[in-house]
């Protein structure tokens, strides 16, 4: 985890380690949250845990004291239905106590179906929309180019949200500034609710429509931890353009009845399932 002033220490082994560990936590705590909710998309939650198990446990730098703080970094959940995974990111980083998460969609809990900032300090934006989250972390980047301030912005998009216009819209304007404080991470499982993406309409080729619009572009394994930190400390480096690192994930990921399939991208697993679900998870870390 990254010290007061954001740097985080150790052998890429050893971070991964850490970061791995915490993953799996999120995992099964996420999918507790969602079996006592009755609901919330674990699909999506489980694809992208690794992205955010690695930012939250050892890339931003943020103060859980101070979660206002002029300097910290900004992260923005641009695919922000998938809430399990995050709060259970901000949870675990300290930004509010674990034991919140058991109100996690009920009446009057700060932990809504999509982040709220006004509710819960830590949250950037309000999204939930997709193609919502994006520009706005677009517009953070902006500012603090205009300060000449030190703070990174990242940002986390689903695939299927690469769909919309304003997506490409805020691509294209962050090439033109030049915002080299800026990261965006897709979550590229393909699927997207009740279908593969290409199917709906296709991105392919991602890689190279990031790049017409002015973007350095990394494609790494999004369940590979050692290999999400090497192109995180990457991305750190100085460089004058925009950085978009394609994560190759699977929806679902670590739970076996869930992997790749488009009908988990909401639904709530019953007894028998979670029971398996934990199973699967602690034989992991064992």
């Amino acid at each position: 985890m990254p010290d007061s002033n954001g740097t985080s220490t150790g052998t890429i082994e050893d971070r991964a380690k850490h970061v791995r560990e915490r993953a799996n936590w999120m995992r099964r705590r996420l999918l507790k949250m969602i079996v006592d909710a009755g609901q919330g998309h674990p699909g999506g939650d489980l694809s992208a845990t690794d992205i955010l198990a690695t930012l939250y446990f050892d890339v931003l730098r943020l103060d859980p004291t101070n979660p206002l703080a002029p300097g910290r970094d900004r992260f923005v959940m641009s695919k922000g239905h998938c809430t399990g995974a995050l709060y259970t990111a901000m949870a675990g980083r300290g930004l509010f106590p674990e034991a919140e998460l058991a109100s996690y969609l009920k009446p009057r809990s700060r932990l809504n179906g999509h982040p709220n900032r006004t509710y819960l300090p830590g949250v950037e934006t309000n999204t939930g929309p997709l193609g919502h989250g994006f520009p706005v972390g677009v517009g953070i980047a902006v500012s603090g180019q205009i300060d000449n301030a030190d703070f990174r912005t990242f940002v986390l998009t689903g695939d299927g949200e690469l769909q919309e216009g304003s997506m490409w819209e805020a691509a294209m304007f962050a090439g033109h500034r030049g915002l080299g404080k800026l990261t965006v991470i897709v979550d590229r499982n393909r699927l997207q609710q009740g279908a593969n993406t290409e199917d709906t309409n296709g991105l392919e080729p991602l890689g190279d429509k990031w790049r017409a619009f002015g973007w350095e572009v990394v494609g790494v394994n999004g369940h590979d931890h050692a290999e999400l930190l090497r192109a995180f400390d990457a991305a750190a480096q100085p460089r004058d353009k925009p950085r978009v690192i394609i994560a190759d994930t699977c929806k679902g990921k670590g739970v076996s009845f869930m992997e790749n399939q488009a009908g988990w991208h909401h639904g709530v697993p019953n007894p028998e399932q979670y029971a398996q679900a934990l199973a699967e998870l602690e034989a992991e870390i064992a």
